[in-house]
C-alpha cells in the first residue's frame, strides 16, 4: 500500500481527455498494474494518467460536447392524420431525429414513420403534419368503433315475420330479436362515432369530419326508417 504513487487526478476533477480535446468529470478510479486508471463521465472505458489533462491546465482547443434534448409529440401506436390525406387514419409505428449541423446554420427535423389503416401502407412525414386522432391507449377502440360505420354498408334488411307453425317460427322469432339487440349494438356504436368526431371537429374545424357525421346520421336515419312493425 505505501509503494502507491498519489494520484494524479481524484473523484470530481474535471479533465480534458486529450486525444479528443473533450471535458468530463472524473466518476471513478483504480489501480491496476501499477498504475491509476480512471473513469470519465460514467463510460465504459477506462484513461490512462498521461490521457488526461486538468482543465485548468489544458493549452489545447476544447472541443464542445453538443446536448440536445428532443420532445416528440407523437408516440408508438397513436393515431394520426396527415396533411394531405383526407381522412385517412395512419398508426406510428416509428420515429426518429435527423440532426443538421452547418457553419451559419442548425436545426433538428423529427420523422415519423406511419403505416396506414386501410391498407398498410408505408408513409414518412413531419411533425408538423401530423394532426393526432387517438393516443396509443384508445387507438384500437376508436378503429372497432369506426369499422361499424362500414359494416353497416353490408348489412341486410331485417327478416321479416312470417307466419309460421312450430319450432320454424320461434326460430325465426328468435332470429329477429338477434338482430334487433344486433341493431341496438350498431346504433349505440354510431353514435359513439359521432360523438368522437364532434369533439375533432371542434378542435380542428376539419370539413372532412364533419362530412362523416353527415353520413353517420344518414346511416342512424336508415336504420330508423327500416324499423318497420316488427319491433315491440
Amino acid at each position: 500500500m505505501s509503494d502507491r504513487k498519489k494520484p494524479k487526478f481524484n473523484i470530481g476533477d474535471t479533465v480534458v481527455i486529450t486525444m479528443y480535446g473533450t471535458v468530463g468529470k472524473i466518476t471513478n478510479m483504480k489501480w491496476l498494474d501499477g498504475m491509476y486508471v480512471y473513469e470519465v463521465n460514467r463510460s465504459e472505458g477506462l484513461y490512462m494518467e498521461s490521457s488526461l489533462e486538468m482543465l485548468s491546465d489544458y493549452k489545447g482547443e476544447i472541443m464542445e460536447k453538443e446536448h440536445i434534448d428532443i420532445e416528440y409529440k407523437y408516440f408508438f401506436g397513436d393515431l394520426v392524420q396527415v396533411k394531405g390525406y383526407g381522412s385517412d387514419l395512419f398508426k406510428v409505428v416509428g420515429f426518429r431525429t435527423e440532426i443538421w449541423r452547418y457553419k451559419e446554420d442548425a436545426w433538428e427535423d423529427i420523422i415519423y414513420e406511419l403505416t396506414r389503416i386501410s391498407d398498410a401502407e408505408w408513409l414518412e412525414a413531419n411533425e408538423e403534419e401530423l394532426i393526432l386522432v387517438a393516443d396509443a391507449e384508445s387507438a384500437d377502440a376508436f378503429i372497432q368503433k369506426l369499422g361499424l360505420l362500414y359494416l353497416l354498408n353490408k348489412k341486410e334488411k331485417l327478416p321479416e315475420l312470417k307466419e309460421k307453425k312450430g319450432s320454424s317460427f320461434r326460430k325465426a322469432e328468435k332470429e329477429i330479436l338477434a338482430e334487433i339487440r344486433e341493431k341496438k349494438l350498431l346504433i349505440d356504436g354510431l353514435l359513439d362515432i359521432f360523438n368522437d368526431y364532434r369533439i375533432l371537429y371542434e378542435m380542428f374545424h376539419d370539413e372532412e369530419y364533419r362530412h362523416i357525421m353527415r353520413v353517420i346520421l344518414r346511416k342512424l336515419k336508415q336504420i330508423s326508417n327500416n324499423d318497420g312493425k316488427s319491433t315491440v
